[in-house]
């Protein structure tokens, strides 16, 4: 549980509210300042906002992958949305897009103990040919034995990696060593002459739900079949290959590729008076992976970031406008760099645009309670520091002594070009037990949770929002 706060009464919210739209950007340590955000955080303890529109949106579309006729009907449904909570100038930005569909998938050891094998084909990977593929399977602790391994050695085979599995951390830590496995083992197995390649899927739980997720392209191409295989089945077949008996695999895979085009959408709380052309961008991906239905990954991170700038706008208007985008294709591998919804908005924008985006934040990472805040390089001992502290604590929020300096892969193109980049940090230990996986569903949301994120992320913009506080000024010298 978080420290209860008083709720403000009605009339000291309007008169906030009208002595906020009549005076000027102040500084965000400013009392009075501070009084707002306090009072926005402690309206979003009691939001309502989120958990409609993340409940609507995973049972209405279901898993939304990119490029699908979901991902498209969840786009066009999620803008009226925005509209319905006042969002204005609210539009979809349509990008082309390589879609990936799953189609139908199989595992089996044959032989003299044959038994079924739980996989998930990996995003973007080429299905097998009709009948599928047979081979002995030869097993690799990490991805770099499999490097290691002699030219033409897998002609013929399968490439395992097990690498082990994957240890839960709050931060979610133990999540980037699998991710490399899972982008570079089809090409590094393929280069040493293999059918099809597999690993232990990159996920902490130990259920028999495989975590698919997207693999890479190599000179335009994903060269090979890839699969996640579950962490009891991966424990399966790790036991049995080190019985020292060839160990035979049979898999099947209809997964393909087709041109489409995925979508961002966009809509603002505008700002008033001379700095409402400084935009704030709060960001989450609208698409999801298809096994489950897409709530933590990212239903959540919408729901979150539509609700803050709705909490905010309910307290009066700030100075600056606060942009909600819902990205495309954030989940997917494309042939080139050009294929996510990340990149499409910031080739959308002019330098002119691009230099009046004053901060940028992501949501993705669940729905489970922010522990820490960090942000831009400069302003951690900085008076702002101090004031977005002074909101935060209250509600489990600390500040961290480590900058924010990428964000995440949605907001990661206009980080890039020099937009000031914050992170709310969320608890992860719970994250890769669901994350790609059958089992993110709505009912992993915890509701409480779920409204802290939303206080957090009001109460920090607000403070943003409503000043003139300008992260560019506090860079360190390069």
């Amino acid at each position: 549980m978080f420290a209860s706060v008083r709720r403000p009464a009605l009339a000291a919210v309007s008169a906030l509210s009208l002595a906020t739209v009549l005076a000027g950007p102040a500084m965000a340590q400013d009392a009075a300042t501070i009084r707002a955000a306090e009072r926005v955080r402690d309206a979003a303890l009691s939001d309502t906002v989120a958990m409609d529109y993340v409940t609507q949106l995973t049972t209405r579309f279901g898993p939304r992958p990119a490029g699908s006729a979901s991902e498209t009907a969840a786009a066009e449904w999620a803008a009226g949305y925005m509209r319905e909570q006042g969002f204005k100038n609210v539009h979809i930005q349509e990008f082309p897009l390589v879609g990936w569909e799953r189609g139908q998938e199989s595992a089996s050891i044959v032989g003299a103990h044959p038994q079924r094998l739980v996989v998930a084909a990996l995003g973007h990977s080429p299905g097998t040919p009709e009948g599928g593929i047979e081979a002995e399977v030869v097993r690799f602790t990490s991805l770099e034995d499999l490097n290691a391994a002699p030219a033409g050695s897998l002609t013929g085979k399968i490439a395992y990696v097990d690498a082990g599995q994957m240890v839960a951390m709050q931060s979610g830590a133990g999540y980037g060593p699998l991710t490399r496995i899972r982008g570079a083992g089809p090409s590094a197995a393929a280069s040493k002459g293999a059918l099809a390649f597999i690993m232990r899927s990159a996920g902490s739980d130990d259920h028999r739900m495989p975590h698919t997720g997207t693999t890479r392209y190599v000179n335009g191409v994903v060269p090979i079949p890839g699969f996640a295989l579950s962490a009891p089945d991966a424990d399966q077949l790790s036991r049995l290959v080190s019985y020292g008996d060839p160990v035979r695999i049979h898999l099947s895979s209809t997964a393909h590729t087709y041109e489409t085009t995925s979508h961002n959408v966009i809509g603002d709380m505008p700002g008033r008076g001379d700095r409402a052309d400084e935009i704030i961008v709060l960001g989450s991906h609208m698409d999801s992976w298809d096994l489950g239905t897409g709530a933590i990954d990212d239903g959540a991170g919408g729901a979150i970031t539509i609700a803050a700038a709705k909490a905010i706008a309910e307290q009066g208007r700030t100075a600056r406008t606060v942009r909600v985008i819902l990205y495309g294709s954030e989940e997917v591998a494309q042939p080139t760099n050009t294929g996510n919804g990340g990149g499409a908005y910031l080739r959308s924008l002019s330098p002119e645009d691009l230099a009046n985006h004053v901060f940028t934040g992501e949501s993705d990472f669940g729905a489970d309670r922010v522990y820490a805040l960090q942000l831009p390089a400069g302003a951690q001992t900085s008076a702002f520091a101090d004031a977005a502290n002074r909101v935060l604590y209250p509600i489990g929020v600390l500040r961290s002594n480590e900058p924010e300096t990428e964000g995440g892969a949605d907001i990661g193109p206009i980080v890039e070009a020099g937009v000031p980049v914050f992170g709310l940090k969320q608890d992860g230990l719970r994250y890769f037990d669901l994350h790609h996986t059958a089992d993110d569903t709505l009912d992993k949301i915890d509701l409480e949770q779920l409204r802290q994120n939303v206080a957090a992320w009001a109460a920090l913009i607000w403070l943003v929002a409503d000043s003139n506080v300008d992260f560019r000024a506090m860079r360190p010298a390069e």
